[in-house]
């Protein structure tokens, strides 16, 4: 019976690991951590929110990533940098931070890391590959 509810639990740690989120060089994100207190953000709402006055489009792709296409006027800070946090701690707390990756588990990491430090955090979990789908601009 114990030998069987294992093999149950191991079966859904895999599945859950096998759905995770792709990134653009398909590896596997983990899954999302619960921030369920940042809001998330449709195309056409960060679309609206980014034009706002305080607004930093937040592209936490990796350099490659982001040299290839971006969002218009987004900054680059990969979260998987060695000085994420540090970089992190740079940056402007009284702005307006939307927060993206390639289709949204490492935007959901870095939210999750950065939710108790900025008050005006969204994350659009669509991410480019939703943008770009959506006929969005697109910055080289």
């Amino acid at each position: 019976m114990l030998d069987s509810v294992a093999l149950m639990l191991s079966i859904l740690l895999l599945a859950a690991t096998a759905f995770g989120a792709d990134d653009k060089q398909g590896k596997h994100d983990p899954a999302p951590p619960n921030n369920a207190d940042v809001p998330k953000l449709s195309v056409e709402e960060f679309d609206k929110k980014r034009q706002e006055k305080d607004a930093v489009v937040l592209d936490v792709r990796t350099p490659e990533e982001f040299k290839a296409g971006h969002v218009p006027g987004a900054m680059n800070l990969d979260i998987g940098d060695k000085d994420f946090d540090k970089k992190l701690a740079s940056l402007d707390k009284n702005k307006t931070y939307l927060v993206h990756c390639a289709r949204g588990g490492r935007s959901a990491r870095a939210t999750a890391e950065m939710r108790s430090k900025f008050d005006k955090l969204y994350d659009f979990s669509g991410g480019f590959s939703a943008w770009q789908k959506a006929g969005k601009p697109v910055e080289k």
